[in-house]
């Protein structure tokens, strides 16, 4: 039974991976702590606990955020998704099998970290927000070309002891890529079949 709230401490409801997790929490407490030292969800790595690693690093309303500079009180209310949640069963996320298939880490410890923000910069970039490697940042001219430039500046929060990085880019580039593929046959999926694919 969770301790009573008191005048440091508060009743929260953290939706977590689907999941509703009620919890009385110092004010103080990190998501990060919650996530792994209360819910045991320890997938999500503690690093430099300084914002600056990205091992933490966790969606937040499909946003990416270090959990570790986010309080657990800050977070009622939000959709929480770890690396638990993201696969389907089974079916690994298709960032987490291009990591997999390409050798995108090492020791694995900044694993978890770096896949939560793979998937958040594949929709980022779907959604044409620029970055700071993109030449032309004008809205009408869409989403720049994801090259190695634009991965590595876009993941640069995320930092790898190992040094795996070109492993990285490339499972990075292969998700987007199957990403774009999916939603281009989903485009096509809703519109009506010319007379050219009816025929054909």
């Amino acid at each position: 039974m969770a301790p009573a709230p008191s005048s440091t401490s508060s009743a929260v409801t953290l939706n977590i991976n689907g999941e509703k997790h009620h919890l009385t929490v110092d004010h103080r407490t990190t998501l990060l702590d919650a996530l792994r030292e209360r819910l045991d969800l320890t997938g999500t790595k503690k690093g430099c606990d300084q914002g600056q690693c990205g091992a933490c690093t966790v969606l937040v309303d499909g946003r990416r955020a270090v959990s570790c500079l986010n309080l657990a009180v800050a977070a009622e209310g939000r959709e929480i998704t770890t690396i638990e949640g993201m696969a389907e069963g089974d079916r690994l996320h298709p960032v987490q099998q291009a990591f997999l298939d390409l050798d995108g880490y090492q020791c694995g410890y900044c694993t978890p970290g770096q896949i939560c923000s793979a998937i958040a910069v594949i929709e980022e970039h779907a959604a044409g927000w620029p970055s700071a490697a993109t030449e032309d940042v004008r809205p009408e001219a869409g989403p720049p070309p994801l090259t190695p430039d634009e991965i590595r500046e876009r993941m640069s929060g995320n930092l790898c002891r190992c040094g795996a990085y070109v492993s990285i880019v490339q499972a990075v580039t292969r998700a987007a890529e199957a990403h774009h593929a999916a939603a281009h046959d989903g485009d096509r999926a809703d519109r009506p079949e010319t007379p050219e694919e009816t025929a054909a």
